[in-house]
């Protein structure tokens, strides 16, 4: 199918644009010599993963039990889950574990690694555990100095769960826009999550594993001593954010949401498209960085940035494209004759993983212009 043959709004997939960005992080891994787990919550879909896996990635990183079950339905068995388990979601890990799937849980407090002892003890099975640790203070694990850590460490490896690694996600890089500041960030990411597994082992607990990652620190890391595996997701397809932190460039980004021009607002210097925010998504994570790409770049169809344009506002259905200078206004007749009822964009979304998550499925386009479907999981 072509693309002018698409029903809008879609999700569109660039494949060769994320060919070239698996490709750059793969290699930039090989050359670090760490082995390299994507985190698939950005796509969930298991054509993407497929061609993370033949690039070379060992295994993957979800954020749901339902992406674990899916993709393991779809014959991927290593994977990380990388959320600290509620309790109440032990039974669905225990089913998945006796299928024959290779389910790593991540706790970061004593709590709730005791459910997991104890609900392993009431059922005769062991779980392999790894712990997250806070390397930034951005969101949730355990400082790499706190006793809670051992804690932790002592409460599994003593009622017969395997201490499999230790984890962290850097994700106040996103705050980055500067190469300096990510590689400073990028180091100590690494450093801190080395130090917990340090204390594990002289605690005489095994730690075998040190996995850091977000695609920001990833690809400004210099040196992984210490580390055995990264982990990333938003690279395989980018984002407006992700641009300005200056990690990728706008034609690097291979997801867009294919819009239709439904309408105009001559007056006002508006064309209205048929993607509104349930298409784009609310997230405006653009709008507190130096760019504010309101809720999306407008390109033309093969993909060419309409420079000075932006999607400015969004209702449930209607996209506004208008002016990227506030202080201006299109030209109504301009506006009106430079984009046609009809006419067709691709809109570069602010973040990838909340874009795609509005639809079911991706349409990937080849480098001639063709489309095949792509399904995406969907729940929790």
């Amino acid at each position: 199918m072509k693309l002018e043959q698409i029903d809008t709004p879609a999700a569109l997939i660039d494949i060769a644009r994320m060919q070239k960005n698996i490709a750059r992080m793969q290699g930039h891994m090989n050359t670090l010599g760490v082995a390299f787990r994507p985190h698939v919550k950005t796509t969930k879909c298991i054509d993407v993963v497929r061609a993370q896996i033949a690039a070379g990635a060992r295994g993957i990183t979800v954020s749901t039990l339902k992406e674990a079950e899916a993709f393991y339905a779809a014959g991927v068995d290593d994977i990380l889950y990388a959320v600290s388990i509620a309790p109440s979601k032990l039974p669905r890990a225990l089913a998945l574990r006796r299928q024959g799937c290779n389910l790593k849980l991540v706790v970061d407090n004593p709590t709730a690694a005791a459910a997991i002892a104890a609900f392993g003890d009431q059922h005769g099975a062991s779980f392999e555990v790894w712990i997250e640790v806070d390397t930034d203070g951005h969101r949730s694990g355990i400082t790499p100095e706190h006793e809670s850590l051992l804690d932790v460490g002592r409460i599994l490896h003593e009622n017969g769960m395997t201490v499999g690694g230790v984890m962290t996600h850097a994700g106040s890089s996103y705050e980055l826009d500067t190469a300096e500041a990510l590689a400073a960030l990028a180091e100590q990411e690494r450093a801190g999550c080395v130090r917990a597994a340090q204390r594990l082992r002289e605690a005489g607990i095994a730690c075998p594993e040190v996995s850091v990652g977000s695609t920001p620190t990833a690809l400004a890391a210099a040196q992984l001593e210490g580390v055995t595996e990264v982990r990333a997701g938003v690279y395989v397809l980018f984002d407006l954010v992700m641009h300005n932190i200056g990690v990728c460039s706008l034609e690097d980004i291979a997801l867009s949401v294919l819009a239709t021009v439904i309408g105009h607002q001559a007056d006002k210097g508006w064309a209205i498209l048929d993607a509104g925010w349930m298409a784009m998504s609310r997230d405006r994570g653009t709008s507190n960085q130096a760019h504010d790409f309101g809720y999306g770049q407008p390109c033309l169809l093969n993909g060419t940035p309409l420079a000075g344009y932006v999607v400015s506002g969004a209702n449930q259905e209607h996209g506004i494209l208008s002016s990227a200078d506030e202080g201006s206004r299109a030209d109504s007749q301009d506006i009106t004759q430079r984009f046609p009822i009809g006419m067709k964009l691709r809109i570069l979304p602010n973040h990838a993983c909340s874009t795609g998550a509005q639809f079911p499925e991706y349409h990937a386009v080849t480098p001639d212009g063709h489309s095949v479907q792509w399904m995406r999981f969907h729940g929790w």
